[in-house]
């Protein structure tokens, strides 16, 4: 639930939708849901709209009680109700954040407060909320090494990034962790492990709704931004849903509205933001099905893969798209290949007299028919060879998923990921064909 530049961006503009694919079954009863409701109601919220359900495809969710209509609030959480940085600098973490140097990072405090309540147990009083956060995540970050290894090359290496930066994360806060030892009789090592703060620090990845707050002194300059809202973030994402939302300074509640009505029973939905099925699995740890943001990454690499190797123009060309910015973000999509996947071809094949008419292309100048033809064809190679690539891993997936019975559910993620794209690399290719006949 995020800002478009990664976890803050949450849902400042979420949108709603109701899925009519399936119908929910009431998890409201279940004595996790029936603390969370009395926690909540005793600060001050009771919802009336929503209940927790169980929905085939999105998991745990939310289902509507009664139809909404559009424009129609159908959350409003009390301030009363969000764990926020404020809420840790006025528990006991509070002096010890103040006066820790260098100061804190508002994301390290939030993880801090999460893994010291639900140490506490019975004894904090957030443990409603902390009995139905999920027990794991599925972020690369917890994934298998050999299932990361499964990935799609671009987001592989994402994956790896986002390794790189928890385990510093973990390892740079110990001595913060071992300043907090009066406030425990078990050693800090054991309660602040690796685990934990794992788990801590994926919560508020996947779940803290975007709130900006202003900067304090205790803290590191990064933004305070991540809230998290009990209830709220049992709301599952839909790519074509829309609500509004934002935490309204003169109710002091975070609101969501409708802007669309939503049928009786049916599970409702907010967008995350436009972003594709890589972003999605690596900030929330999931794939959207048909997902119209969803596209499949062309690399450097890949890219002259199929080029003349006797261009010796090839590292000029390749130069100018670097600056041009033409080198990232080249992808096939649901339409066919992106422009800038094919502007970036055209460039590529472009013949020695014609590299002077290199800035036309950029502009989506049609430069000749044989340059056209060229990009094309290139273009449908490339696509090729992923179709191959996707089809040679779903099989090693699905041979794994028969032999390593304890990876099932990590290798049924990657391979609905490596599905979708196969799917997008298909439609792709059978535009492709339809644009090559003009050139034939």
């Amino acid at each position: 639930m995020k800002n478009g530049g990664g976890r803050t961006s949450r849902i400042r503009r979420r949108k709603l939708f109701t899925s009519s694919e399936s119908r929910g079954v009431n998890e409201s009863y279940k004595p996790e849901f029936i603390e969370l409701k009395k926690w909540l109601k005793d600060r001050k919220f009771e919802d009336t709209n929503l209940i927790p359900a169980r929905f085939p495809g999105t998991g745990r969710g939310l289902m509507s009680k009664r139809s909404l209509r559009e424009g129609q609030m159908i959350i409003s959480l009390p301030e009363s109700c969000l764990l926020t940085t404020d809420t840790v600098l006025r528990s006991y973490l509070g002096a010890y954040i103040a006066k820790w140097q260098p100061p804190p990072s508002p994301v390290l405090a939030l993880c801090t407060f999460l893994v010291s309540e639900k140490h506490a147990g019975d004894r904090s009083p957030w443990k409603p909320y902390l009995e139905v956060l999920p027990k794991a995540y599925t972020c690369p970050v917890c994934l298998e090494p050999e299932v990361v290894n499964l990935l799609p090359k671009p987001l592989k290496a994402k994956a790896r990034e986002q390794r790189t930066h928890v385990q510093e994360f973990v390892s740079s806060s110990r001595d913060f962790f071992s300043s907090l030892q009066p406030l425990f009789s078990e050693p800090v090592e054991s309660i602040f492990s690796r685990g934990a703060l794992l788990w801590a620090w994926c919560t508020v990845n996947t779940r803290a709704v975007y709130m900006r707050r202003a900067p304090r002194r205790c803290f590191s300059a990064e933004p305070d931004t991540c809230v998290l809202a009990p209830f709220l973030d049992l709301l599952n994402h839909s790519p074509d849903a829309q609500v509004t939302a934002a935490f309204n300074e003169e109710t002091r509640c975070y609101e969501i509205r409708t802007a669309v009505s939503c049928g009786k029973h049916k599970e409702v939905l907010i967008c995350y933001g436009p972003h594709d099925n890589h972003r999605l699995l690596l900030e929330y740890g999931f794939v959207s099905t048909r997902n119209p943001h969803a596209c499949v990454y062309v690399s450097k690499d890949i890219l002259v893969k199929y080029l003349p190797s006797t261009d010796k123009w090839m590292n000029q060309k390749i130069s100018i798209l670097e600056d041009h910015d033409f080198i990232e973000n080249l992808t096939f999509g649901w339409d066919g290949p992106s422009w800038r996947l094919l502007t970036a071809l055209k460039l590529l094949c472009l013949e020695a007299e014609e590299l002077t008419c290199w800035k036309k292309v950029l502009i989506g100048e049609m430069i000749s028919d044989t340059n056209e033809k060229a990009s094309l064809d290139i273009a449908q190679k490339i696509c090729l060879y992923f179709i191959k690539e996707s089809k040679a891993v779903l099989q090693k997936v699905s041979h794994m998923k028969d032999e390593v019975a304890a990876l099932v559910n990590q290798l049924t993620l990657v391979e609905t990921l490596w599905t979708e794209e196969l799917k997008i690399l298909q439609a792709s290719a059978e535009t492709l064909t339809s644009l090559q006949t003009a050139f034939t």
